[in-house]
């Protein structure tokens, strides 16, 4: 099909192009959003394993006559979770109403450009029409002004035949595009409408719990007193344990102090034995005629006196001069996060800090992590030396030294290690007592920098 006449000018075709061309950039579809969900999905799953996990430890406290911190613990964790899960499905709904708008957006302006698409398409048809004969195509191009000319025409031709090719083409494609995006929005508004079932059931259970939790507290009114004995005696335990604990860190400290003076003595002695053999050889080697050397004597009162200016001490790290625990201390803090769990299985019941359970409270001086059972495998999150072994009446305790980092695991029922062994990291070093409650194990995992107390949740691995 031929399409000129010679009274088209070239202004003309380069102005059919241009448009062609500027269309073209408007055809590709602004990209639809695209939410990242791996991590949603990720997150909200792992809050469903923990959920099934804390529901089993909770199912065997449910209904005991004693009413313990830890069945309060676990019950209110176990809420904590359910809001934590309410949340997350809150958090999908939120992002999938915006790839909802996000997509009706787009699905309106796909539609407003096919149609200025059409309706440029419909005016090259009938101008193709208006200009069909072969005459008006050879005419046009012999009607060039030289030979340069045609050949332009005749690529012009052939760039607006390529266009009117696109043009189907693209209203193809913008039509196929158009419907994708029908056919996702169908799935999005069933992904709603599945999630919105999900966030009715799952606020329907948190409901549930929270009676169930209203329930025991009403129930604390006549314990409160048995629970507040319960926390005297965990206070009192964490502080024996502690200081049990400092005690240790502190003579790791004068050890290492005593082997730093020791060393420095050593190293000090050496040196004036050597300036001693030194002196002995300038001695022999001096001139056996004393005439010979002049020696100037300077009167007292002209002797200056200067005094040395000394600054401050500062406080020495003993536990950060050895090469081997500048290396340990070194990796230990290139660890942080990627440290493993003390037990394969477990769910942390109290955190690091202060601890609140309705109206009691109290300082935990590291996490307490509820096992399954009782005996299972206790091991150490990183390599060290066992710097003590102890009994806190109750149970068992290990502190194991890494460099100036300290981790010690309490409420063990045995221990398999000894004091002053070296132990991988992962390896077992003991097994994990019994609960408060009789129906399971616990421990505690205590993390000190020296003497200080730290959070080790953020050092375990997520």
């Amino acid at each position: 099909m031929h399409l000129f006449n010679t009274h088209i000018p070239i202004s003309m075709i380069r102005k059919i192009l241009f448009s062609f061309l500027f269309s073209s950039f408007l055809i590709p579809s602004f990209a639809q959003p695209l939410t990242d969900k791996t991590e949603l999905e990720k997150e909200r799953k792992e809050i469903q394993n923990e959920i099934k996990e804390i529901q089993g430890l909770y199912n065997k406290v449910k209904g005991q006559t004693k009413l313990t911190l830890g069945q309060l613990a676990v019950l209110n964790r176990k809420i904590n979770l359910q809001e934590q899960y309410v949340n997350s499905i809150s958090k999908e709904l939120r992002t999938i109403d915006d790839d909802i708008y996000l997509s009706e957006l787009e699905i309106y302006r796909l539609n407003k450009q096919i149609d200025t698409l059409k309706a440029q398409y419909a005016r090259t048809v009938v101008y193709a029409y208006k200009n069909r004969s072969n005459y008006d195509y050879l005419n046009f191009i012999f009607s060039a002004s030289g030979f340069n000319d045609a050949i332009k025409r005749i690529a012009y031709l052939k760039s607006y035949r390529s266009y009117r090719e696109k043009q189907v083409n693209v209203i193809l494609e913008t039509q196929q595009l158009i419907a994708k995006r029908k056919q996702d929005q169908i799935i999005r508004k069933e992904s709603k409408n599945v999630a919105l079932e999900n966030q009715t059931k799952q606020i329907g259970e948190l409901a549930v719990q929270k009676q169930e939790k209203a329930s025991v507290v009403s129930q604390l009114k006549s314990k409160e007193k048995d629970l507040s004995s319960q926390i005297a005696q965990k206070r009192k335990r964490d502080r024996e344990l502690n200081n049990a604990i400092v005690a240790i860190v502190r003579r790791e400290i004068k050890a290492a102090e005593d082997k730093a003076k020791a060393a420095a003595l050593t190293k000090k002695n050496a040196d004036a034995e050597a300036k001693r053999k030194a002196d002995e050889i300038a001695k022999k080697n001096a001139p056996t005629n004393p005439g010979t050397v002049e020696k100037k004597v300077v009167p007292v009162e002209e002797t200056k006196i200067v005094e040395k200016k000394t600054e401050p001490e500062k406080a020495i790290n003993y536990l950060d001069l050895n090469a081997k625990d500048v290396a340990l201390n070194s990796s230990f803090q290139s660890n942080r996060a990627l440290l493993p769990w003390p037990v394969d299985n477990g769910i942390v019941t109290f955190t690091f800090g202060r601890n609140r359970i309705d109206n009691l409270d109290f300082d935990n001086p590291g996490i307490t992590i509820a096992t399954p059972s009782q005996g299972v495998a206790v091991k150490t999150v990183f390599e060290g030396i066992v710097s003590g072994i102890y009994n806190m009446g109750d149970g068992m305790a290990i502190t194991v030294r890494h460099g100036k980092y300290f981790t010690t695991y309490s409420n063990l029922s045995s221990v398999t290690v000894a004091k002053d062994q070296t132990v991988k990291t992962g390896q077992q070093i003991g097994r994990a007592g019994m609960n408060e409650a009789g129906n399971g194990g616990s421990i505690d995992f205590i993390l000190m920098i020296e003497t200080k107390n730290v959070d080790p949740k953020p050092w375990l691995r997520r």
